[in-house]
């Protein structure tokens, strides 16, 4: 397998302005075959508008991309046939029955007629939704209409499945139960990219970029990610954790501190010598009582990290 054909999507330089605002600013992407590969950022980070480009939906104001060997926007009618989406909405058809949506899915991918009803009595099995199928789809649950929407998005057997935000509107067992199903996609040889905002969800990535405003600011395996912050992390417990965090802030070596429940996470650049010695200095020396703790950065860790660092960037340019 060539370099090239071990990739589902090879992106560069890829841009989208509206007006003066820059939605996705150059952005370089690598997606392997038969993996989950997650975008993590904020609402409003470039997500959705990077997706839409990657299928089409949207041209580029700059750069190019390839998704299936097939050039977007140039190239995007024969990809359709090829690739699912699925919208954070849903796209269904409310006053249609679960049964209905899938059969206009099929007539939208022109599935084989000989074929057609098997498949769909596949999917209301696999994605349990043998009991609703002569339900309007307006009327089912969160967690019923996001196994709807990607039973439609996976009819066609696609190669790859694009995912833009897909467990918002869940509850959390919907959610864990969703990702099941994509694991097994995944190991169908289905590639998936999946946008999120929820850390929990990235770490199940097997690879994943993180974006800020527009930008790509990391990109590598969760524990990769967590490995190369370059920065010490502390976790403190201290009786007082508001009080303690009002005194950690005043440490100029000190580039965040997040106060989770009881506990606060210290994040200080590696350069920094004998980071613990210098927190729990700082505190004792105010009278307080804390524990501290140097721990292994999280993904929200990461995440926090690299988005400070694009900051700094941004203000010395």
């Amino acid at each position: 397998m060539s370099g090239d054909e071990q990739y589902v999507i090879r992106a560069r330089g890829l841009t989208k302005q509206f007006g003066q605002l820059t939605a996705v600013d150059h952005l370089d992407l690598d997606v392997p075959r038969s993996i989950i590969y997650g975008f993590l950022g904020p609402n409003g980070s470039g997500k959705t508008t990077a997706i839409r480009m990657l299928c089409g939906l949207l041209t580029p104001t700059e750069g190019k991309a390839s998704v299936l060997g097939f050039d977007v926007p140039g190239d995007a009618n024969p990809l359709k046939s090829r690739i699912g989406y699925m919208t954070q909405k849903f796209s269904l058809y409310g006053d249609l029955t679960v049964r209905e949506n899938l059969r206009f899915i099929a007539d939208v991918y022109s599935y084989p007629r000989a074929d057609r009803n098997r498949r769909i009595d596949e999917l209301l099995e696999n994605y349990d939704l043998g009991n609703q199928h002569k339900q309007l789809a307006g009327t089912m649950s969160g967690g019923q209409k996001q196994r709807l929407a990607l039973a439609c998005a996976v009819l066609n057997k696609p190669e790859l499945l694009l995912l833009d935000e897909p467990t918002s509107a869940v509850d959390p067992k919907s959610r864990r139960d969703f990702w099941a199903k994509l694991f097994a996609l995944a190991d169908a040889g289905t590639t998936i990219l999946v946008s999120t905002h929820y850390m929990d969800e990235a770490e199940r990535c097997h690879r994943l970029a993180i974006l800020d405003h527009g930008r790509k600011v990391a990109d590598g395996s969760p524990a990769d990610l967590q490995a190369a912050t370059g920065m010490s992390v502390i976790e403190v417990l201290a009786d007082n954790p508001w009080a303690a965090q009002l005194e950690l802030n005043k440490m100029q070596e000190i580039r965040s501190v997040t106060q989770l429940g009881i506990r606060l996470r210290v994040l200080i650049p590696d350069t920094v010598h004998d980071p613990l010695g210098r927190v729990t200095g700082a505190l004792n020396s105010d009278g307080m009582k804390a524990d501290c703790t140097l721990v292994k950065a999280s993904l929200e860790d990461v995440f926090v990290a690299v988005t400070l660092k694009d900051d700094a960037a941004e203000k010395a340019a």
